[in-house]
């Protein structure tokens, strides 16, 4: 396979050059995430027009030109499952993906299962096999052999024949508002995740009193800046269950930090007096300013009802050509209803009356619990044999 090889700050610049000219670039990235504190980026496939280029971080050196290309408006961004290369991108350029269109989360609006792999898409629309020979390559490593940069390079040269494929579906259907709107809240929950405190995901917290939720909280913003000065993953620094027993047991006593058992471990004795200063910051916090406590879930509102139309989310997402899975789960059904039939001040308005799935799932359940809508079996051959009908009054 014919490729750039891009080794040198200078020739990154100058393949930089090369893709601004392109309307649309197709790429994908190659990293690893269990050793440290972020995924370590290792290698950037691109594809764009006749362009095809491997770029090398570890030879390229700073490849913030690359992203400030993508995070640029007035061109189509191809990716698939694009979550850690729309985290790369914001980390680099502080920005989001301009255009991107994952081809992952697009497929879901034309009735493809969601999320289907690349091998899946490639397979199922454009009839090929994607080799998988190299599955286990360390990227870091170097050099990488001619086989394991041809297989790096196979996950962006179909990128643009699945765009044209999956395109041409949702222009039929009139959706890509729908598509537009749904990469917009992919982009900005992971914007959201790398700019906030994420204390309140700690294992085993949700039931504390509000002094030991912001101990919680305080341990958490220690733990991350612990890891990202070590390059370590959060919780290899410190568990989730240590962070609750110090915050359940709340004492800045270093013999009774130390006599927890996990506490030990080496690479925290020398971390104790950081511990404590960051627990008694939290009895420090004034009553006011104390997290409170998560909302619980709301009461299930008629479970059986509440079966029903999570099962009917299946019914709607086959009339309408959507993958079920990416319109709504039973938790989304669970949050609709008691919004619905138990109100309470200050609820948020639930997902599935909002945007795109207000308009065929919130509009459908009301009608549904109004009496107005019926499901029947359609065709029970099908694997999805159900439909509504309109009911006359």
């Amino acid at each position: 396979m014919q490729y750039q090889a891009i080794k040198t700050p200078e020739q990154l610049n100058r393949l930089c050059d090369q893709l601004a000219q392109c309307d649309v670039i197709g790429f994908d990235t190659e990293f690893v995430s269990e050793d440290s504190y972020r995924p370590e980026l290792c290698l950037i496939q691109v594809a764009a027009d006749d362009v095809l280029a491997v770029i090398d971080p570890y030879m390229a050196g700073d490849t913030t030109p690359f992203w400030k290309l993508l995070a640029e408006e007035g061109r189509t961004v191809l990716a698939h499952a694009a979550r850690e290369e729309s985290r790369f991108c914001f980390r680099f350029s502080g920005r989001p993906i301009a255009g991107l269109f994952d081809t992952q989360l697009s497929a879901g609006f034309v009735g493809i299962e969601y999320p289907a792999s690349l091998g899946t898409l490639v397979q199922r629309l454009l009839n090929k096999k994607l080799p998988k020979g190299e599955t286990r390559t360390d990227w870091r490593e170097r050099p990488l052999s001619d086989a394991q940069l041809d297989y790096a390079l196979q996950d962006v040269t179909d990128l643009r024949a699945l765009y044209d494929k999956i395109r041409r579906k949702i222009d039929t259907l009139g959706r890509q508002a729908w598509v537009d709107e749904e990469t917009q809240v992919f982009q900005e929950k992971i914007i959201r995740a790398e700019t906030q405190e994420n204390w309140r995901r700690v294992s085993g917290s949700s039931g504390l009193r509000p002094r030991q939720l912001e101990m919680v909280r305080q341990l958490w913003l220690w733990r991350e800046s612990v890891a990202q000065q070590w390059d370590r993953i959060p919780k290899r620094v410190l568990r989730d269950d240590l962070i609750v027993e110090l915050a359940r047991r709340g004492s800045t006593d270093l013999r009774r930090i130390r006599s927890i058992r996990g506490m030990e471990r080496r690479n925290l004795q020398s971390q104790y007096e950081n511990i404590a200063a960051a627990i008694q910051k939290a009895i420090d916090v004034p009553d006011e300013q104390l997290p409170q406590k998560a909302k619980g879930s709301r009461r299930v509102v008629s479970p059986m009802l509440s079966q029903f139309l999570s099962t009917s989310i299946a019914c709607i997402s086959r009339q309408h050509r959507l993958s079920p899975s990416i319109v709504g789960n039973a938790e989304d059904v669970r949050e609709l209803l008691g919004y619905e039939l138990d109100p309470k001040p200050g609820d948020p308005t639930p997902s599935l009356l909002k945007g795109w799935r207000g308009e065929i799932v919130g509009k459908s359940f009301r009608q549904l619990l109004a009496g107005e809508l019926a499901i029947r079996v359609a065709d029970v051959k099908e694997a999805q044999p159900l439909e509504f009908i309109s009911i006359d009054p």
